[in-house]
């Protein structure tokens, strides 16, 4: 089979994957619209798009190392030591908000730098580096804070980060537009910049790609250090939302990043990926937690259907490789 074959199978897999989710998306608006009045209520809606911001950014960066054929285990943690880093930046030092913000997401783009170290200098497999870069970051936050909350409650205008309005008239928080600002940014990264190409090259065959003369080791730590500074922006979000710092948050968004990655139509194995895809993922993973939490369904059973959601996106990867 020629290569221009494949790379057209690839695409049409990827194109009825991305159809496929929106489809799941639908779906499950109309499943939870019936078995609750109140799911459509604008309230409930702003609060879905709301919690999609956090898992949906760290989804985005994330996406740009899976098409790699990395993964990336420390975005959970990684937020969570963004948080705290802006919060010691901000509440400690006494810093410009400004300055802080802009701290706390270069902590994240030197998270992602170590991670990019580890996994193309060292050598070490991805899964080992962002597992061990994930530990130190949940490590870090603890020790920096005390393992106590640091709370933003003193400082004027950081609440409304996240949860203000620069739309007048209109109720819908600034979370959720930088959430969509961020969306284009990658989509302009991944589609219209150097760095797109060389990430989906690097996915699709890395040998070849070092063999064509690019620097594989350069670009892949320049990529992790992009999917970085999408970990400081949610974790800059996260502390806003909260008014706080938390240390001991963050473990367990890493999955459900991954996992609207996945059901969004980004392979495990890299090569094709998509950030449309992954938004809507993203909006999956918040509607189904908000629609289970609306009907009652008991915390542990929310988690038991989310790890169902995670093996058939998994599955579902598996079958579209097959047929490739």
């Amino acid at each position: 089979m020629s290569t221009a074959v494949i790379k057209q199978k690839m695409r049409g897999s990827a194109a009825l994957q991305q159809i496929l989710a929106f489809a799941s998306l639908v779906l499950l608006i109309i499943f939870f619209s019936l078995a609750s009045d109140n799911f459509m209520q604008w309230s409930n809606i702003e609060g879905i798009l709301l919690s999609t911001t956090v898992i949906g950014i760290l989804a985005l960066g994330t996406t740009f190392v899976i098409i790699t054929g990395g993964i990336d285990l420390s975005i959970g943690t990684g937020m969570t030591l963004t948080s705290v880093m802006t919060g010691v930046f901000i509440v400690y030092l006494g810093l410009p908000i400004l300055i802080g913000i802009l701290g706390g997401i270069v902590m994240g783009a030197l998270i992602g730098l170590i991670s990019g170290f580890s996994v193309s200098i060292l050598k070490i497999p991805p899964f080992i580096a962002t597992l061990a870069m994930m530990m130190i970051a949940e490590g870090l936050s603890l020790i920096i804070s005390g393992a106590s909350p640091i709370y933003f409650s003193d400082i004027e205008g950081f609440h409304q980060i996240a949860l203000g309005s620069i739309i007048p008239g209109v109720n819908l928080p600034n979370a959720i537009l930088i959430f969509f600002l961020m969306v284009l940014i990658g989509w302009i990264l991944l589609s219209k910049t150097i760095v797109g190409r060389y990430t989906f090259s690097i996915g699709s065959n890395e040998e070849a790609t070092r063999l064509s003369g690019i620097n594989v080791t350069k670009w892949k730590i320049i990529i992790y250090t992009i999917a970085g500074c999408f970990t400081g922006v949610a974790g800059v979000i996260m502390a806003s939302r909260l008014d706080s710092a938390q240390p001991a948050l963050g473990m367990g968004y890493e999955l459900e990043a991954i996992a609207a990655v996945v059901i969004g139509g980004t392979s495990l194995s890299g090569g094709k990926g998509s950030l449309v895809g992954t938004m809507i993922g993203a909006l999956i993973m918040s509607v189904l937690t908000n629609g289970l939490r609306i009907m009652s369904i008991p915390q542990e059973w929310q988690t038991v259907v989310i790890g169902f959601v995670i093996l058939l996106a998994v599955y579902i990867d598996m079958l579209r490789k097959k047929n490739v």
